[in-house]
């Protein structure tokens, strides 16, 4: 398999939170990473998050296990005073203390101690905005998970959570995109579908939920319909570069050469970044 399709895979595998939330240096990681490997699974992130369940005497997430690499003491003290004033502050201050926590902790990478925090805060104070903040941390965490064991649980905790933010607020159509994507690896994959379909019946030009459907049918081999989804998505977002990027990539693998030349030529001229560029020019060179 090619650098190119690898490069693919590994951007499908990272599902929704991959692509839309998270730093593009993560990605790049994730790609290099599984073009060294030669893997078309799921890869690690670095650093590497703790396993739930891995704690320290306080209940909180234990340190020797979050990251591979330590960080610096400044961050590291930033960090220990965040969760004293999280785990010490009284309930009004509370929320404010683990927005700051929880932020620092998606910017230094650990993402399944945010989901840690943002779960405690959300058992404390149930409110929408809270329950939301679980999920939306859970599915983050969820992306990056290896362990067979570790991504079912931390997809249950997505559904967990986003499932009592849609009580309160069925219109929360990204929650339930998002928690459409958990359900790929479990042994009831039509659920997700089922999810997808049904935001769209809500909303018929939701990016989330069409570039979702995009991905699934890409992983399955079904580029023709990964092409009608993407071509979708720029019909109303027509400056989205990952949705034009998707579009060639699946044109060019459904055999339609000369459209998908011209589609990645638009991507090549207004992309930066090195790898999606890297792909773009391996395709170009198939497609000779």
């Amino acid at each position: 398999m090619n650098k190119s399709v690898l490069f693919v895979i590994v951007l499908a595998s990272a599902l929704t939170a991959g692509l839309y939330t998270l730093p593009k240096v993560v990605v790049r990681n994730e790609s290099k990473q599984l073009a060294e490997s030669g893997s078309g699974g799921r890869t690690t992130q670095t650093p590497m998050a703790t396993q739930p369940g891995a704690t320290a005497s306080n209940g909180a997430p234990d340190r020797s296990t979050i990251h591979a690499q330590p960080l610096s003491p400044e961050k590291q003290k930033q960090l220990d005073k965040l969760k004293d004033q999280f785990l010490t502050t009284g309930s009004v201050q509370k929320e404010a203390a683990a927005v700051k926590l929880i932020a620092l902790l998606r910017e230094v990478t650990q993402y399944d101690s945010a989901a840690y925090y943002a779960d405690l805060l959300a058992v404390d104070q149930p409110t929408e905005k809270n329950l939301l903040q679980a999920g939306d941390s859970y599915f983050e965490a969820y992306t990056f998970a290896v362990d067979e064991k570790k991504t079912a649980s931390l997809g249950q905790k997505t559904r967990d959570f986003y499932q009592r933010a849609l009580a309160k607020n069925s219109s929360l159509l990204a929650a339930k995109a998002n928690m459409a994507m958990t359900y790929v690896n479990t042994d009831t994959p039509m659920q997700g579908i089922m999810l997808l379909r049904d935001v769209l019946k809500q909303d018929p030009t939701n990016e989330l939920a069409l570039f979702n459907l995009g991905l699934l049918s890409m992983r399955s081999g079904q580029y023709e319909r990964a092409v009608e989804r993407f071509r979708q998505i720029l019909i109303t977002n027509p400056a989205s570069r990952k949705a034009q990027f998707y579009l060639g990539v699946s044109l060019a693998e459904s055999g339609q050469k000369e459209e998908a030349k011209k589609v990645l030529a638009q991507v090549k001229a207004q992309e930066k970044d090195p790898q999606i560029l890297a792909a773009v020019q391996e395709y170009e060179e198939r497609l000779k």
